[in-house]
């Protein structure tokens, strides 16, 4: 509890101090996980831990193009894996849910915003050199048609329990 006398000694003090926490704790978060190139941003990109010996993990992100015309991200390179691929997710006509990669790369429409999350379009780190670790950024290179190569940084969550919404259950991997 603040002490209402000394407060009231030190406004200015008290005031400044409270500002520049408020503004540490505010801005702090935003400009650490979005990334710019253009017209583009992209937004809180993130992975989840994976287990010990895990070859593949997912990444998430939204993309956000302000622009008039489209943009198309096109490929994805990361020192935590051999390959990476932009992928989508489906149910065919058996009722399975299906993984494909995007052929001709994820056009991000002008004026709109394309969000990679479970159970739709993600990216797939193959091949994995070392597990995604919790609270252990990485860095991967987005490679947009014409706002060019983008440096981010993935935040590592927990594994939470399972598999995200969505990407649980029967399952195959194919094209």
């Amino acid at each position: 509890m603040v002490n209402s006398r000394a407060f009231a000694r030190f406004p200015r003090i008290g005031t400044l101090a409270v500002a520049a926490a408020a503004f540490m704790a505010l801005a702090a978060p935003a400009s650490a996980q979005e990334f710019k190139a253009g017209d583009l941003t992209v937004e809180q990109p993130w992975s989840r831990a994976t287990p010990a010996g895990a070859q593949v993990a997912a990444g998430y992100m939204v993309i956000r193009n302000a622009g008039s015309a489209p943009d198309r991200l096109m490929a994805v390179e990361s020192g935590i894996s051999g390959k990476a691929e932009i992928h989508t997710m489906a149910v065919d006509d058996k009722g399975v849910m299906t993984m494909r990669m995007v052929e001709g790369g994820l056009e991000i429409p002008a004026g709109g915003t394309v969000e990679l999350k479970p159970g739709g379009y993600h990216l797939m780190f193959i091949g994995l050199k070392a597990p995604p670790k919790e609270g252990e950024p990485f860095a991967a290179t987005l490679s947009f048609e014409k706002a060019g190569p983008v440096a981010v940084e993935f935040a590592v969550t927990g594994m939470a329990g399972g598999a995200p919404a969505g990407m649980g259950g029967a399952m195959k991997h194919g094209g």
